[in-house]
């Protein structure tokens, strides 16, 4: 059995194809990322541009296509926060259905931090001590408590990275004024999170792809590790991310454009991914971060095909 999986995020539109086997195991045969931008120039202000709404329906033509040659008959297209938010999304959708074909499901906060869940869960091993997800979108930020019999708690946020640049971040490099307005703003919004994390004490911090793909790639090149960083999981050092961490808010747009281990996309958004992160890590006082490279569109396949 084969099924595609559509992600259609706030930054990245992500296509999955997988496979189920006899045995029952699942195996990945194509995936494809494009960096859209669905929420450029307008996520601030709760609608998506026109320019953003076609560079969003070419993305899904040319995934069609590529569905359309692996003969896909099961296919789930989600998008979250940028068009579920936007006072325009559903003509995005519209659109989307009349020129692709393919119809959209827009998720809730709840929903999307269960899918991330389920992609989490098959890529890292979830101990008994409890751990906090933390999925940094562009739209939002979800959080899910959890441990080895699952989620404890859930919950989605509207201060995604491409939000939070459009509110905050302004100067090259990002300076000490801003990263305090973004750390104010976070302590008014996460204030539950806070209060939830207090009573359950999370110990490690699992960080589904994206932002910590990139935090991953850096540590991993700045203090020549070995270890295999296209396993389902990464380790990242504390101590090695906030070496990191340092030198990405001192740092300016050409320098970052500069470094191959950070992707064109997150050239900018890495900054504010990066206050975001520590932010956690200082409130919740956790003392391990781990990388899934499996988030939203590894828990869709997973579900449809299991």
């Amino acid at each position: 059995m084969k099924a595609a999986v559509i992600d259609i995020g706030t930054n990245t539109f992500h296509l999955l194809i997988g496979e189920r086997e006899n045995s029952g195991d699942i195996n990945f045969i194509y995936k494809k990322t494009i960096p859209v931008k669905l929420g450029e120039g307008g996520i601030a202000k709760g609608n998506l541009t026109e320019a953003a709404i076609q560079k969003g329906v070419t993305a899904l033509k040319d995934f069609g296509d590529i569905i359309s040659e692996y003969k896909i008959k099961t296919v789930r297209a989600v998008a979250t926060a940028a068009v579920r938010t936007a006072s325009n999304g559903e003509d995005f959708i519209r659109r989307g259905k009349n020129e692709t074909g393919l119809n959209i499901e827009v998720v809730d906060g709840d929903t999307e931090a269960e899918l991330i869940f389920t992609g989490v869960s098959k890529g890292v091993e979830i101990g008994s001590e409890t751990s906090i997800i933390m999925d940094i979108g562009g739209g939002s930020v979800e959080f899910i408590l959890c441990n080895f019999s699952g989620i404890i708690w859930k919950k989605s946020y509207p201060i995604g990275v491409a939000k939070m640049m459009a509110l905050f971040h302004h100067s090259d490099p990002i300076n000490v004024l801003e990263i305090k307005n973004i750390e104010k703003y976070l302590k008014e919004v996460l204030h539950d999170l806070k209060k939830i994390c207090a009573k359950e004490k999370p110990e490690i911090l699992i960080g589904s792809s994206g932002a910590f793909e990139t935090f991953a790639e850096l540590v991993h090149k700045k203090f020549n590790l070995q270890g295999d960083l296209n396993a389902t999981e990464y380790a990242i050092n504390p101590v090695y991310f906030r070496e990191i961490a340092k030198e990405l808010l001192q740092s300016t747009h050409e320098e970052r454009a500069l470094n191959k281990g950070i992707i064109p996309i997150r050239v900018d958004m890495i900054v504010v991914s990066t206050v975001l992160t520590l932010y956690i890590l200082n409130q919740l006082k956790i003392k391990k971060i781990t990388l899934s490279y499996y988030a939203l569109k590894e828990g869709a396949l997973f579900q449809l095909l299991k």
